[in-house]
């Protein structure tokens, strides 16, 4: 019986520990589902200057994630350059990133940097990404492959 209880125990921690050494997905979904950056059209931040929310009548599969737009006219424009239009790193917060970890992002706290957007956690978190931009840019362009799984889309 003892060997039996050290067998289910080891069988227990792997089946815990194992999802924890995996990478993350390469876009941040949200828990109950797998849209991208919390259903909003990413499309809409270059062509609007705002975040809109995207529509459930008009979406497009790409990286596993399910992404949303607010008219045909944007879904198409992603389908044709999902890379330019996709938010950087995933969708997750690109301070959180720089540091080699995902966070949660609000889809109302963006910029768009040299033709890329780029998403955070809350404000506060946008300035601290502010203070040192470049260099932020720099270490999380190098840890998104690190850290998610982007890689088995290249």
């Amino acid at each position: 019986m003892n060997k039996f209880l050290k067998t289910i125990s080891i069988l227990v921690f792997a089946l815990f520990a194992l999802p924890a050494l995996s990478a993350d997905s390469a876009v941040k979904t949200g828990i109950f589902n797998n849209t991208a950056i919390e259903g909003y059209d990413t499309v809409a931040y270059f062509t609007h200057s705002k975040p809109v929310k995207g529509s459930d009548r008009f979406t497009f599969i790409w990286r596993d994630a399910e992404w949303r737009f607010s008219n045909e006219k944007n879904l198409e424009m992603f389908k044709q350059s999902p890379e330019k239009y996709a938010a950087q790193y995933g969708g997750y917060c690109a301070w959180a990133m720089a540091s080699g970890k995902t966070a949660s992002i609000d889809p109302k706290i963006w910029f768009i940097e040299n033709g890329k957007l780029y998403l955070n956690y809350n404000k506060k978190v946008q300035e601290d990404w502010f203070s040192d931009l470049e260099a932020d840019i720099l270490a999380a362009d190098q840890k998104y492959p690190e850290v998610t799984d982007v890689r088995k889309y290249q």
